[in-house]
């Protein structure tokens, strides 16, 4: 059989022996383009409400949940906790991001990065994230661990096969290696965490070999170490889910990924069949991982926590929560295309209340909060 630490994918063990898991809690946050993005502003918005969002060790992220990640670890030192609830989260964090899903971005980048020459669509995304959130900051202006959760920024490492990570302390792919306090532009952390291929994909990285800690890692060689080629997180795991499994005890998932409709008639040109099969993988891989998070949940492992997905419904869970989510309108949502893509605001409103909603409900039922917090949508209308 092989050796599991030498294969470059490797699944939850929900045997791991709990000498090597720390008390604590992390945050995992999906992949799913906007509408993941915009579905984990309702769940930020209810872990505030209850004392969570304070109590979080580790943010891991992958994708469109990169691109929330990243704002609220640009803002974190700036949030207003006043007995554990941070009074200041929508106007640092929640605007913002629903600024962003007001433009489309990924339509004018792919057209940008074909007709210029020299310029990649990558670059664009780049751009369009440094331009509207970001700005100038890196990985350094993200918190330090005394200040907050660190923040895991996870891509794909399209020459490894292996999980590519950013963060404030190192960036590090375990078969290439780590380089120390990296500077890395936060927009670019991020365009490489949602570079969904096959059009966004790849983001290139352009290194020094003689910045990584020198160590044995079976490919700390250039060109592994001079030229990082990187896809979307979700390529290798789409909940955003190993570098919280493996550190700490309590883990809450919110799953942003959308809903794989059925297709009679498939299409058979290479591109539009391409994308397809790249459904159907991200489809079966997210559904094992789900299968094997709960499976640990339920039997008593040495987690806790709780999991909550936009194809999720309320009446899933051991609770009653008084909100009302039908389950059409919340299937509507959970088929948003996967997209970097203008949303109208109340469609926008209607996905942060969805997932304010399964949060609350997921929470209420396996992981409540420190604090009990008067449950009520955060925009008018419902979902």
């Amino acid at each position: 059989m092989p050796d599991p630490a030498k294969q470059p994918v490797s699944v939850v063990d929900v045997n791991t022996d709990a000498t090597q898991i720390q008390p604590g809690i992390a945050l995992c946050l999906s992949g799913g383009g906007y509408r993941a993005m915009i579905f984990h502003l309702g769940a930020l918005i209810r872990l505030n409400e209850i004392g969570l969002l304070a109590k979080l060790n580790r943010i891991s992220s992958v994708s469109g949940g990169s691109i929330t990640a990243a704002q609220l670890g640009l803002k974190w030192r700036s949030l207003n906790f006043q007995g554990g609830v941070a009074k200041n989260l929508r106007e640092l964090v929640i605007d913002p991001i629903q600024a962003l899903a007001g433009r489309t971005i990924d339509a004018g980048s792919i057209i940008g990065g074909i007709l210029i020459p020299g310029i990649s669509i990558s670059d664009n995304i780049v751009r369009a994230y440094r331009k509207f959130l970001y700005g100038d900051a890196t990985l350094q202006d993200l918190p330090t661990d005394l200040e907050g959760p660190r923040f895991v920024i996870n891509a794909t490492n399209v020459q490894s096969g292996a999980l590519w990570r950013f963060s404030r302390p190192f960036m590090a792919d375990y078969r290439v290696g780590r380089i120390m306090n990296p500077k890395v532009p936060l927009a670019t952390a991020v365009a490489a965490s949602s570079a969904f291929p096959p059009v966004l994909s790849p983001r290139v990285l352009k290194l020094d070999s003689k910045d990584f800690v020198p160590d044995n890692c079976p490919l700390q060689t250039p060109p592994y170490t001079s030229t990082v080629m990187l896809s979307d997180g979700g390529v290798y795991d789409n909940l955003g889910l190993e570098t919280a499994w493996k550190r700490y005890r309590s883990i809450l998932v919110s799953d942003g990924g959308g809903k794989m409709l059925p297709q009679p008639e498939p299409k058979r040109d290479w591109a539009r069949h391409a994308y397809r099969i790249n459904d159907i993988i991200d489809n079966q891989v997210r559904s094992l991982r789900k299968r094997q998070l709960i499976e640990a949940f339920n039997t008593g492992t040495d987690h806790d926590g709780t999991y909550w997905g936009i194809r999720s419904h309320t009446k899933e869970f051991s609770t009653t929560i008084p909100l009302s989510c039908p389950e059409d309108r919340a299937a509507e949502l959970a088929a948003t295309p996967t997209r970097l893509q203008r949303m109208e605001p109340a469609y926008q409103d209607r996905l942060i209340n969805w997932g304010y909603a399964i949060c609350t409900a997921a929470t209420s039922a396996h992981f409540p909060g420190p604090i009990v917090a008067q449950i009520r949508f955060p925009f008018p209308g419902g979902i």
